[in-house]
C-alpha cells in the first residue's frame, strides 16, 4: 500500500501503514512532531498501537509539518493520510505562500527531488520505509516578539487565520538564555508542545505535573520519567502558583492563593466506568472468540510430583555454564514440552479449513503468553525444538523482557504452532486454556506448593503442580493428548529424561 503521495503544490501526505496480518486499524499514541516543526527522511513522527504492538513510525521525506490530520488517541483506518509535509520550501512559516494548506505555492517546481529520489531508493520494512540517520531535532522558532505565523497552518483539518506578512527588522542583540516576561503579544502565539512519549504522559497526568512546566533533560529536548518525577517532588501546594522569573516580590506573593474547596463529602463516586474496547484487547476477544466457536476444545488435567525438577534448577543456577542466564521452573516446562513434541510430532499440527488438510509443522514455534499493561500478547520463539538450554534462556529472556515493555512486533506473534501459559504467577492451581487461532494445542501451568504427597511408601511434603492441556479435537484425539500430557509430567517429575528420552 503507498504511504504517500506527490501533490503539485510541495506537499505531501504521509498515510498510515499497512503493517500486514490483516490489521486494518491502528490508534495514535502520540504525536512526536507538530505543525511548523522540520522533519528528515527516516525521523519518528509519532507512536500508534495495532492490534498487536506499539510501533513508531519514521517518516520516509524531508520537509516542514503544515497538518497533523487526527489527534493522539483516535484510532485510524490503514490508508488515511495521518500528516502533511510542505517538501517544496523547507523554510516553513517564513517562506512564500498563500496561507492555504492546498493552494499552489509560487514556485512548486523549483521544489527539490531529492527526498523523492531517496523515499524511492530505499525498502519498506514492517512500518514506512526503513530509518535513515537522522536526529529527532525540533525546528528552531524565530518569531520576533509579538509575530504572528505568515501562512495558515492546518491542525487537525482546521486552518489557523492567516496573518499578515511582518515588516522585517534588524536581527536583535544575543538574548539572556533566562526566559523574558510574557507579553500580551506572545501570549497569543502558539506555544511549542513538549516532546514526551506516551508513558510519559501517562505518568505526568497520574501525578498531577505540567509537562509544560518540566525541565527537559532527554536527548533532542525530550521529557524523561526522571524529569516528571522531578517536577512532582518540587511542586507548589495545589492552588499555589510559582511567581514567573522576573516578578518583583509583592506579584510573587499576590499570586499564592489558597486551596480551592474540597469536594461535597456527600458526593457519590461514579457507580460504572467504561473502557473502550480497542486495540490489543480488541483483537484478544476477537482471537478468543473466534478460537473458542471454531476449534473444539479439550482439555486433560494431571497433577504432578515436581520436586526434582526444582532441585534441578537450582543446580542449574549455580552452574558455570548458565552464568548471566535466567533459569527458573519456566524454562525446564519449555524444554519438556518440545521433548514431548518430538515422541508426538502429529500434536504439532494445524488446521486448514480451506483445503480440508491437517498440516504438520516439522518445526516448533513456541509461544508464550505474556500479560502486559496493553494486554494479553503470545509472541512465539522461532525453531524454539533447535535451541540449547542456553538458548532457550536467552530467547525467553528476551521474549518476555520486550512484551512487558509493551515492544513485541507483529512477526514476533506470527506463525506460532503450540503455546505455553504460566498461570501459576498468579497463584492458582490451574485453568482450561483456549487455543491461540491457528494452534493445535496450548500447555497451562499452574502453581507450585509444597503438598503432602506420597512418596516411597510415605507421606511427605512434596512441590507439586497442575498440568492443563488443551488441544483441538477435530485433529487431536484423546489418545494423542494423552500421550503429550503424560510425557510433559514424567519429563518433570524424572528430568534425567531430557537425557535418557532425548
Amino acid at each position: 500500500m503507498t504511504t504517500m503521495t506527490r501533490q503539485t503544490t510541495g506537499l505531501r501526505e504521509f498515510k498510515m501503514p499497512d503493517v500486514g496480518e490483516g490489521l486494518t486499524e491502528a490508534e495514535i499514541l502520540g504525536w512526536y512532531v507538530q505543525p511548523g516543526d522540520t522533519v528528515t527522511d527516516g525521523q519518528v513522527v509519532c507512536e500508534v498501537e495495532t492490534a498487536k504492538a506499539a510501533v513508531e513510525l519514521p517518516i520516509p521525506f524531508d520537509g516542514v509539518v503544515r497538518e497533523l490530520r487526527f489527534p493522539e488517541g483516535t484510532t485510524v483506518d490503514v490508508g488515511q493520510v495521518i500528516i502533511v509535509v510542505d517538501t517544496g520550501g523547507g523554510e516553513g512559516d517564513e517562506g512564500t505562500g498563500t496561507g492555504e494548506a492546498g493552494t499552489e505555492r509560487a514556485t512548486p517546481a523549483e521544489a527539490p527531488a531529492a527526498p523523492e529520489e531517496k523515499a524511492a531508493a530505499r525498502q519498506p520494512v514492517l512500518v514506512g520505509y526503513g530509518v535513515a540517520e537522522s536526529s529527532t531535532k525540533r525546528r528552531p522558532r524565530k518569531p520576533a516578539q509579538g509575530a504572528q505565523p505568515t501562512e495558515a497552518v492546518r491542525v487537525n483539518g482546521n486552518a489557523r487565520p492567516e496573518q499578515p506578512p511582518a515588516t522585517p527588522e534588524p536581527a536583535p542583540a544575543p538574548a539572556s538564555p533566562e526566559p523574558a516576561p510574557a507579553t500580551a503579544s506572545a501570549a497569543t502565539a502558539p506555544a511549542s508542545r513538549p516532546l514526551a512519549k506516551p508513558p510519559v504522559r501517562k505518568l505526568a497526568k497520574d501525578l498531577g505535573v505540567d509537562l509544560a512546566a518540566v525541565v527537559p533533560s532527554g536527548p533532542d529536548g525530550i521529557i524523561t520519567r526522571e524529569d516528571v518525577h522531578a517536577a512532582a517532588t518540587s511542586a507548589p501546594e495545589p492552588g499555589q502558583q510559582p511567581a514567573a522569573q522576573g516578578e518583583p516580590a509583592v506579584q510573587q506573593a499576590a499570586a499564592e492563593t489558597p486551596e480551592a474547596p474540597a469536594a461535597p463529602s456527600g458526593a457519590q463516586p461514579a457507580r460504572e466506568t467504561r473502557i473502550p474496547i480497542k486495540g490489543v484487547r480488541k483483537a484478544t476477544a476477537q482471537a478468543m472468540v473466534g478460537s473458542a466457536f471454531t476449534a473444539p476444545h479439550v482439555t486433560e488435567f494431571v497433577t504432578v510430583d515436581v520436586t526434582r525438577t526444582m532441585k534441578l534448577v537450582e543446580k542449574l543456577k549455580a552452574d558455570p555454564d548458565m552464568a548471566g542466564l535466567r533459569v527458573n521452573p519456566l524454562l525446564l516446562v519449555a524444554r519438556a514440552l518440545l521433548l514431548a513434541i518430538r515422541r508426538n510430532p502429529e500434536i504439532n499440527a494445524a488446521w486448514d479449513e480451506e483445503n480440508q488438510e491437517i498440516v504438520v509443522k516439522h518445526y516448533v514455534n513456541l509461544g508464550i503468553a505474556a500479560a502486559t499493561p496493553r494486554g494479553l500478547v503470545v509472541p512465539n520463539i522461532k525453531d524454539a525444538d533447535s535451541l540449547s538450554l542456553a538458548g532457550l534462556s536467552t530467547a525467553l529472556s528476551d521474549l518476555v523482557g520486550t512484551a512487558r515493555e509493551g515492544r513485541t512486533s507483529p512477526a514476533a506473534m506470527r506463525g506460532g504452532t503450540v503455546t505455553i501459559t504460566n498461570v501459576g504467577v498468579f497463584g492458582v492451581d490451574t485453568g482450561t486454556p483456549i487455543l491461540n487461532p491457528g494452534e493445535s494445542a496450548i500447555l497451562a501451568v499452574g502453581a507450585i506448593k509444597p503438598q503432602p504427597w506420597v512418596h516411597k511408601g510415605k507421606v511427605k511434603a512434596r512441590q507439586v503442580t497442575t498440568l492443563a492441556l488443551s488441544f483441538d479435537h477435530r485433529l487431536v484425539d484423546g489418545e494423542l493428548g494423552s500421550k503429550v500430557l503424560a510425557d510433559i509430567a514424567a519429563v518433570l517429575e524424572q528430568p534425567k529424561r531430557l537425557l535418557t528420552w532425548g
